[in-house]
């Protein structure tokens, strides 16, 4: 498919196809892209689950830490004691790395649920505005 060039005009023309034909070639890569990372999307999911349960996130040390007691406490005199012992031992260590995560993933929320708790008293919520009460503001 090749064509002879004869004039500076046939030259032009065929920089503008081959122009042309880069482009359509970088968006046909560019959905070909789209396309696999679509695919690979189910593999991608389970590799950050494996992860999370694998490994800790030690951004929040003292809520962990916290957690971490829970965990033991619930799951192994209670959840898992009948359990064997590569159970008791496998699945307390892989819910407290995962629960790490969740706490790290959504620290905001749960930092807003606890002051909530200790905003409260006598079942009424705390006055928050800077109206001083018997004067006009």
């Amino acid at each position: 498919m090749k064509r002879k060039i004869r004039s500076y005009e046939d030259l032009e023309r065929e920089e503008q196809l081959l122009e042309e034909l880069l482009h359509n070639q970088k968006q046909l890569v560019q959905l070909d892209v789209e396309v696999l990372k679509e695919q690979l999307k189910p593999a991608h999911m389970a590799l950050q689950f494996f992860n999370k349960i694998t490994t800790v996130d030690k951004s929040n040390l003292l809520i962990n830490e916290g957690t971490n007691k829970l965990i033991d406490l619930v799951f192994g005199k209670f959840i898992l004691a009948r359990a064997g012992w590569i159970t008791k031992f496998f699945v307390p260590i892989f819910l407290k790395n995962y629960s790490s995560h969740i706490i790290a993933d959504n620290k905001m929320n749960l930092a807003e649920k606890v002051f909530s708790l200790f905003g409260r008293k006598n079942g009424r919520k705390t006055n928050t505005s800077s109206k001083v009460p018997g004067h006009e503001n």
